[in-house]
C-alpha cells in the first residue's frame, strides 16, 4: 500500500521547522504538516515570498498555525537571528526539517567567505541545527530530516583541506559533495543520538525527480551548463509533481515506523511512492568525522549531543 499524506498521524501539539518553506517541496511539506495540525515555523529568505506562501497556505488550511521567520542560509548572522527568535517563540521541536538548498550554482562565495553550495545546503543548516539541538532533543521523540538527493552518488565526502573547491570548482561535482553531506548528517547525527540514550531521530530524504522550482532556478542561474536547461525540461515533462516529491520527507519526518538513521525515497529511485531504501555508500565512520571537521572548523559551531540525564 502506498503512503500518503492521508497516513500523517495527528500533529496536534507539536511544532515543526521548516527551512526554504516559501516554495517546492517546503511549501508542500509546510501545507501538509499543518494540515496534520502542527504549527509550522516557515523560515525562508524572502520575506515576500515567505508571505506569499502563509497566505497561500492558509486558503487550503484555514486553521493553519504558521510562524514566518526570515532565514538566509548564507548568512551564519542571519542563521543565528532566526536561532534565536524561533528559541524565543518555541517551547519545543518536534520536526527540524533541513529542507532548503540551491542546485549546481555559479562559483560564488558567501558573506562568510564559503562557497554558496556548501555554505548554504550544508554549512548554514549546520549552524541552524547546531543552535537549536537543545530544543530538538528536549523534545520526547523529535526528529530532524536532512535532504539529500540521487546526486549524492556523485558526490565525494568532503575534503578538509579545500571544501569549496576553490581549487578546480565543478558546479555538479559540489552539488553532489553537499547532497552526500546532508546524508553523513543525517546518519552522523541519529548515531550521536543512540549513542546518548536518546529518543530523537535523524532521517534522511531524497525527493527524486520532483518538478519544482529548483531545475528553473538551476538553468537561469547557468552555473550547470547545458545540463541545466536538460534537466529543467526532463522534470517539466516527466518530474513528479512538487506534493508528490514531498511525501518522501514528509514521510521521513512523521511516520512512526521509519527508524532513525535511514533514508526515505521514491520506490524507483527517481519516482514512486515514498520507501525506506537501504543506505549503498552509508559513509564511513571516518566520512561522518570529515563532515564534523569541516562543518566545526567552518562555522565555529560544534553539533555536541548530550547523553540523557
Amino acid at each position: 500500500m502506498s503512503w500518503s499524506t492521508a497516513d500523517i498521524p495527528d500533529l496536534t501539539g507539536r511544532t515543526a521547522v521548516v527551512t526554504g518553506a516559501n516554495g517546492g517541496l517546503g511549501l508542500a511539506s509546510t501545507r501538509a504538516l499543518a494540515a496534520a495540525g502542527a504549527h509550522v515555523v516557515m523560515a525562508a529568505r524572502n520575506p515576500q515570498k515567505a508571505a506569499d506562501a502563509e497566505s497561500d497556505v492558509r486558503l487550503s488550511v484555514p486553521a493553519a498555525s504558521l510562524e514566518v521567520v526570515p532565514l538566509d542560509l548564507s548568512d551564519l548572522s542571519s542563521v543565528e537571528s532566526a536561532a534565536a527568535r524561533i528559541l524565543q517563540t518555541c517551547e519545543r521541536i518536534d520536526v527540524l526539517m533541513l529542507n532548503a538548498g540551491v542546485m549546481a550554482s555559479p562559483q560564488e562565495t558567501t558573506v562568510d567567505g564559503f562557497d554558496r553550495q556548501l555554505g548554504t545546503n550544508v554549512l548554514g543548516h549546520w549552524a541552524l541545527l547546531a543552535r537549536l539541538l537543545p530544543l530538538v532533543v528536549g523534545t520526547a521523540g523529535a526528529r530532524v530530516v536532512t535532504l539529500s538527493s540521487i546526486a549524492q552518488h556523485q558526490g565525494r565526502p568532503l575534503d578538509v583541506a579545500d571544501p569549496h573547491q576553490r581549487d578546480g570548482y565543478d558546479a555538479w561535482a559540489m552539488y553532489g559533495n553537499t547532497k552526500l553531506a546532508m546524508r553523513h548528517l543525517g546518519v552522523g547525527l541519529d548515531a550521536r543520538f543512540r549513542e546518548a540514550g536518546l529518543d530523537a531521530r535523524a532521517v534522511v530524504a531524497h525527493p527524486g525527480l520532483t518538478n519544482s522550482e529548483l531545475q528553473a532556478t538551476t538553468a537561469e542561474l547557468g552555473g550547470g551548463g547545458w545540463r541545466g536547461p536538460f534537466f529543467q525540461q526532463v522534470t517539466e515533462r516527466v518530474g513528479m509533481s512538487v506534493p508528490r516529491g514531498a511525501l518522501s520527507q514528509l514521510r521521513a519526518a512523521t511516520d512512526p515506523s521509519v527508524r532513525g538513521g535511514t533514508m526515505v525515497g521514491p520506490r524507483f529511485g527517481m519516482a514512486g511512492s515514498p520507501v525506506v531504501h537501504a543506505l549503498v555508500r552509508r559513509g564511513s565512520d571516518g566520512a561522518v568525522a570529515r563532515l564534523w571537521e569541516v562543518c566545526e572548523r567552518e562555522t565555529g559551531l560544534a553539533v555536541e549531543v548530550r547523553p540523557a540525564s
